[in-house]
């Protein structure tokens, strides 16, 4: 059941002085069928002494539309192009939604996972189920709580930006609001350059072999897998992994390995091990991988669109479980890896040419949310102690944790037939 929500006010706000009046079209990675959705961010604050509830809400509200100046494409509107090859933004200053709100909860409510998927649903009042139907590309919902705390909510069309241009996005607004800068001293300038990714390049016979990127490819489903899904109550988990539990799972590998190669690998065989899949069963770890520095040249400084590309780990559930971590754990170092200039092109290519995207069987998609930034979100109430994903799903989030550093949550919604295999898997790291 979801919380109880109270909008108090909802109203568009347009960019605070003049901006282009245009068309800009979007890139093949913006058009790409796999993020034409919108993705939301819930951050909880604590209560402040002496806070000023209605001059943090009039501060947060302003400091939207001074922040779509620069970032005026996120006041316009998504459709799709009139060829029928991609997408565009109509910037005519339509403006973003601001949403004032409050709720009998207090901030103890968020200090674990939610008991049903959408029991904070209300903290974001308006979600956009078509993001090409003309809603607004950046709604924030502040509401404040019974004990004085907060939760700023905050939903993107993915079209237009990715998880770190939305970052970026949330710590200038942030800035703004509490007069820490002015327009002209935002860092990083926020930069458009879609032509980077605008025309794909020749076709390459290598693109032949499906195998060049299984992230694209479907895989016989042998067990329900997608009924399963669909007919089954997705029950929310969410456990923190800190230094010590990272460090005791890389010491199981047997080679250097990074934080996230080890942890999204102990967590895919979790996964796979709770949901009890047949030995032949393929599965897939998909997760993003951040290109910004693997394209030549890299991208600019403040690039928001989607500068990111799938990386896929494959395997079979019996490979994945008898080979043991160090196995999975170099699988998905192998497909960071294989993540370049032209694999990026490659990518550009199919998701422009054959509509490529991701089939849902046998598949577990990772975020890295913990590198966005969203954890240094101050408004004037101080750091978020909580900041995670609106509902529970499929799609495994890994979080920051409010003060550790070196620490990592792991939020992902199960069937609830495994639930309690996969926190018994999760929380035991004893053995690879």
């Amino acid at each position: 059941m979801a919380s109880p929500v109270h909008v108090k006010e909802a109203v568009l706000i347009s960019p605070l002085e003049p901006t282009p009046n245009h068309i800009l079209q979007l890139s093949a990675l913006d058009s790409q069928l796999f993020v034409r959705f919108t993705f939301e961010y819930l951050l909880v604050y604590r209560a402040r002494n002496g806070l000023d509830k209605d001059a943090t809400t009039a501060n947060v509200k302003s400091a939207l539309g001074r922040a779509l100046v620069p970032y005026y494409p996120l006041a316009g509107r998504v459709r799709n192009r009139a060829d029928g090859l991609g997408l565009e933004v109509v910037c005519r200053g339509q403006g973003a939604l601001f949403i004032d709100a409050i709720s009998d909860c207090s901030v103890s409510e968020f200090e674990g996972p939610p008991k049903c998927r959408e029991q904070w649903r209300n903290f974001l009042s308006l979600q956009a189920v078509d993001v090409l139907k003309g809603a607004p590309p950046v709604v924030v919902q502040l509401t404040w709580l019974s004990d004085g705390g907060a939760t700023l909510a905050t939903g993107f069309n993915h079209c237009l930006c990715d998880g770190i241009g939305s970052g970026e996005f949330l710590n200038s607004l942030a800035e703004l609001a509490i007069g820490k800068v002015g327009l002209s001293e935002l860092r990083p300038i926020p930069t458009w350059s879609r032509h980077l990714f605008m025309s794909p390049p020749p076709f390459r016979p290598s693109l032949r072999n499906p195998l060049s990127h299984p992230e694209f490819t479907s895989v016989p489903d042998l067990c329900g897998f997608t009924p399963r899904y669909l007919k089954e109550r997705l029950a929310p988990t969410s456990i923190t992994f800190d230094g010590n539990k990272l460090n005791k799972l890389k010491k199981l590998t047997k080679y250097s390995c990074t934080s996230f190669d080890v942890l999204s690998a102990h967590v895919w065989r979790s996964w796979a091990r709770a949901l009890n899949l047949p030995s032949n069963q393929i599965v897939k770890l998909v997760f993003s991988v951040n290109i910004r520095k693997r394209v030549k040249p890299s991208l600019p400084s403040g690039y928001y669109g989607n500068a990111f590309v799938l990386g896929c780990a494959q395997t079979c559930v019996r490979d994945l479980i008898e080979k043991g971590l160090g196995h999975a754990t170099e699988l998905v170092g192998k497909a960071k890896e294989r993540v370049g200039d032209e694999y990026v092109k490659e990518v550009v290519e199919l998701v422009s040419s054959t509509r490529a995207s991701v089939d849902s069987v046998g598949v577990l998609i990772m975020t890295q949310w913990s590198r966005l930034g969203l954890q240094s979100v101050d408004f004037g109430m101080g750091r978020p102690i909580h900041v995670g994903p609106m509902c529970w799903d499929r799609y495994c989030m890994l979080s920051s944790v409010y003060n550790l550093t070196d620490a990592v949550k792991v939020d992902l919604a199960v069937p609830s037939s495994a639930v309690e295999e996969y926190l018994h898997f999760l929380r035991n790291i004893c053995t690879g």
